[in-house]
């Protein structure tokens, strides 16, 4: 049989139509983002953004994003997009963020909200599913937010990631996956990953949880209500024979014996629950309750933060449940422009030290010429005394 030979970009389209996409973002398209982006009108105070690509860039069109205007404010914005549940998905958020300004005290997270979310009315008490970013403030708190709402309250990951701190466009990726597994990304290298259950301190709760769940299901034995007995179980009425040597033979135990039929709903007579060797859990899922990695209902993103010095943009905003393919469009946004912006940022501090150097040479001259002037004039009014 002849092998087909499948050319790569085939299989690299293949796997985009794989790939679910719930919300994608880059901004191309000017001023249109006020037609998916909603400003929050909760305060008349809250800061407002711009489309820019900054002062320095890698690209000037591709490096446009959503920028904060003011120091000192509260940002509350958000877009909609067609509610989903990753419920058994692998969930992907991930973004672009830069403190063009070097940050000093704020936010550079983004929150993923439910689909009902108010968004003209977005402010710190709206409710989200996931919290995930860096915040900054001072030398103490530079971390990468993970918080994740579960059972009405919000839980943090208990561990310290910490988040970049210069001037340039950094890619943040989290991935959550269906088993209970989770992955905290970097520009594109991970930084931080483990158990969820573990991670946000959720042993205890899964323990309760489980206790519950065998209670709840000892209990519907005694009832004889649907109960769902193991194949085989141990002889009762056997005995040890006589000329059993335990030191020899070891432990005894008695034979197993064959499921008696009965009808459904019923006990087999004479089997009590304590000599069954297993009983099959109905609330086997029992940590569906406490699934962190699971949403019913996610339906907006949006930008909920406090900033001291406004100036960071945010770009390329990217929520999907393929790993793959967000690692290629991280590449083929932030890093097709990360190395252009740090030559403009590299050309620019060259500009600035010869335009600091000529003005201290032109300072320096003027005054030479004054001292100059100054010794003329004395010399001038000596004349004329």
């Amino acid at each position: 049989m002849a092998l087909v030979h499948v050319p790569l970009w085939a299989v690299c389209m293949l796997r985009v139509a794989l790939a679910t996409v719930y919300f994608q973002e880059e901004f191309l398209d000017g001023e249109h983002w006020r037609n998916r982006w909603v400003q929050s009108t909760n305060d008349s105070k809250i800061g407002h953004f711009r489309l820019s690509s900054g002062k320095f860039y890698g690209h000037k069109e591709k490096d446009k994003g959503l920028q904060t205007t003011q120091n000192g404010r509260f940002y509350a914005i958000s877009a909609r997009f067609k509610p989903f549940s990753n419920k058994g998905k692998t969930l992907v958020i991930q973004y672009t963020v830069k403190h063009e300004q070097k940050m000093d005290c704020g936010g550079g997270y983004i929150k993923l909200f439910p689909a009902d979310v108010d968004q003209k009315n977005l402010n710190g008490k709206s409710q989200y599913y996931i919290m995930f970013g860096p915040d900054i403030c001072g030398f103490d708190i530079r971390k990468v937010h993970v918080i994740l709402h579960f059972k009405n309250q919000y839980h943090s990951n208990k561990k310290s990631i910490r988040c970049k701190v210069d001037g340039f466009t950094h890619l943040y990726a989290l991935i959550l996956r269906p088993d209970l597994t989770y992955e905290v990304k970097i520009d594109g290298q991970s930084i931080e990953s483990g158990g969820i259950e573990y991670d946000w301190n959720l042993t205890s709760l899964k323990k309760m949880e489980k206790t519950s769940a065998e209670s709840k299901d000892w209990e519907q034995v005694e009832d004889g209500k649907s109960q769902d007995w193991e194949k085989h179980f141990l002889d009762a009425s056997a005995s040890k024979p006589s000329d059993w040597n335990s030191e020899l033979d070891g432990d005894w135990q008695a034979p197993m014996l064959q499921k008696p039929p009965y009808q459904d709903g019923l006990k087999p007579e004479g089997i009590d629950k304590d000599i069954w060797l297993h009983q099959k859990m109905k609330n086997t899922n029992y940590l569906t309750e406490y699934d962190l990695s699971e949403f019913e209902n996610i339906g907006a993103i949006g930008l909920e933060l406090w900033q001291v010095r406004s100036g960071t943009i945010f770009d390329n905003f990217l929520i999907t449940d393929d790993e793959e393919y967000a690692e290629n469009f991280g590449k083929a946004t932030w890093g097709e422009t990360k190395g252009p912006e740090r030559e403009m940022d590299a050309i620019q501090a060259k500009e600035e030290v010869k335009k600091a150097r000529e003005e201290d040479e032109q300072d320096l001259l003027m005054g030479r010429f004054g001292g100059q002037e100054n010794i003329f004039q004395r010399f001038h009014k000596r004349d004329e005394l």
